[in-house]
């Protein structure tokens, strides 16, 4: 899962700690998600007591209704009370009829306890996929077939962790391959650049032109209050073109290293890193059961569910049942999926449930970072400031007009997503003021999640921020400086995709 700030069941395939790359001991270091996101619960707090409130007549759907803003009066909040409870607030929260959004209230749920819990079962359930061992076997069974093929190698490998970013995130457990991969593309004559970069960005790119990640698209499409199927074509289209971007400019750099080993971003440690990854890493050989085959299918087959259940058929006028799901019956079918892969699997009962509460453990820091993050729109909600920022963003866009809407919202999420590395806490965080705006454009919510996910992708793909940059760097014993000066021109045309895409897909909606 794309998360800075937390690390995804990985089973026992994990890497060792000195590759950790939050081991870094000098210089600045940006505070953690959890330190940031409180300290902005503070400010708001703050904030109740400077920005005058205000509030927008609403519609028969509950949306802000453009030009309708006018000041109320205010109520400034406690610093110290409501900042401690506003993380409570943000998990279990309750609005009643004024708006009010208290534990203790009755009325509607306002906090994120349903998103919450529903990345804790997804993380028991990676818990229990991976105690199997089905993924890392499938990867490495792949590896291995492809051998003496490896030019092969790179778009099928890429497409297939780009599979995992754009289901379920995958990032940190994609850890696990890069000794693998690099040691097989060393052998082929390429070096340890094109090895971690076939990870690297086979994953990152997946992540940038995510689907159905819950983790991001799915997060964000809840709190900007449509399904996650809304925005997946759009989705989709920049996924495919992203990946062959992707593919070309690594295949590109591994013929050129090939013909002339020089051209190396690391030519001055090849003979070192030819002696460091020839520990048999790419000759072991790795089988893939009859379990694991069904295992894979049986993972494939809950995401399908998923998407099935919480796509509206009927509005499109298609011959299926709705079934109007949302994060209760996501959570639930995730729980019978991970029983169903743990019996398929062979787990004991002790295996199976440890698995998933080890899985659902390292998720934990997730589903907090949900409730901090949401705390922040709690203190503005109850302050009666929330309106008042949605219209000086509204002031401030003036009538830029579908496309600059759009394109402006993408600039905005890249140096958020840099200030709140982790994904799901910038979701949480900016989805419920940059969402009403696009009405305000005449622009569909989604388009903001597609904005928000794929500006999220790109500075994950480089900043230092990022454990699974940091890290896979470090097990390539590739310097950061030198992927940096390779990487930059992918990162250019990514931008200029996005930006494209978004543009077009204001205009034609």
């Amino acid at each position: 899962m794309s998360d800075a700030t937390t690390t995804t069941p990985g089973g026992p395939a994990d890497p060792p700690d000195p590759t950790d790359p939050t081991e870094e001991k000098h210089g600045f270091r940006l505070p953690s998600a959890y330190t940031i996101l409180f300290a902005l619960i503070v400010l708001m707090a703050l904030a109740t007591w400077i920005v005058p409130a205000g509030e927008y007549q609403l519609d028969e759907n509950g949306s802000p209704i453009p030009g309708t803003f006018h000041n109320i009066d205010g109520h400034p909040a406690r610093i110290l009370v409501d900042s401690l409870t506003a993380p409570i607030n943000g998990l279990y929260g309750i609005e009643n009829n004024k708006g009010n959004i208290n534990y203790y209230n009755k009325g509607t749920l306002f906090g994120a306890i349903d998103v919450a819990l529903f990345i804790i079962v997804i993380g028991g359930f990676l818990g229990v996929t991976m105690q199997t061992g089905a993924i890392q076997n499938g990867i490495g069974r792949l590896v291995n077939r492809l051998r003496g093929r490896e030019r092969w190698m790179i778009p099928i490998l890429m497409t297939v962790f780009a599979l995992g970013g754009t289901t379920y995130g995958m990032a940190e457990e994609s850890l696990a391959f890069y000794a693998l991969v690099i040691a097989v593309m060393i052998a082929a004559g390429y070096d340890a650049m094109t090895g971690a970069a076939v990870v690297l960005l086979g994953c990152g790119i997946g992540t940038y032109g995510s689907t159905i990640n819950p983790f991001a698209t799915g997060i964000a499409s809840g709190f900007a209050g449509v399904s996650i199927s809304d925005g997946f074509l759009l989705r989709l289209i920049i996924l495919i073109v992203g990946l062959i971007v992707g593919i070309i400019f690594v295949l590109r750099y591994a013929d050129r290293v090939k013909r002339d080993p020089s051209a190396s971003i690391v030519a001055d440690m090849r003979e070192a890193n030819e002696q460091h990854f020839s520990a048999g890493a790419a000759d072991a050989e790795v089988v893939l059961s009859g379990r694991q085959k069904w295992i894979l299918i049986a993972f494939g087959t809950a995401f399908l569910v998923m998407m099935y259940g919480v796509i509206p058929w009927e509005d499109l006028n298609l011959p299926f049942p709705t079934l109007w799901w949302w994060f209760p019956e996501m959570t639930a079918s995730f729980i019978l999926f991970s029983i169903i892969i743990g019996l398929i699997g062979g787990l004991s009962e002790e295996r199976l449930t440890g698995s998933f509460v080890d899985g659902a453990r390292d998720l934990l820091g997730v589903a907090l970072i949900i409730g901090i993050a949401r705390g922040i729109t709690v203190v503005m909600n109850n302050g009666d400031i929330t309106d008042t920022v949605l219209n000086w963003a509204e002031q401030a866009l003036g009538d830029v007009g579908q496309a600059g809407f759009a394109i402006v919202m993408f600039g905005l999420f890249l140096p958020l997503s840099f200030l709140i590395p982790s994904s799901s806490g910038l979701a949480t965080v900016a989805m419920p003021i940059m969402a009403p705006l696009a009405s305000f454009a005449d622009v569909p919510a989604e388009l903001v999640v597609t904005a928000y996910q794929s500006a999220s992708g790109i500075m994950n793909l480089f900043i230092p921020t990022s454990a699974v940059v940091m890290g896979g760097l470090a097990i390539a014993r590739v310097p950061y400086g030198s992927y940096l000066r390779w990487v930059w021109p992918l990162l250019a045309i990514l931008t200029v995709l996005s930006v494209v895409a978004l543009a077009v897909g204001a205009l034609v909606t």
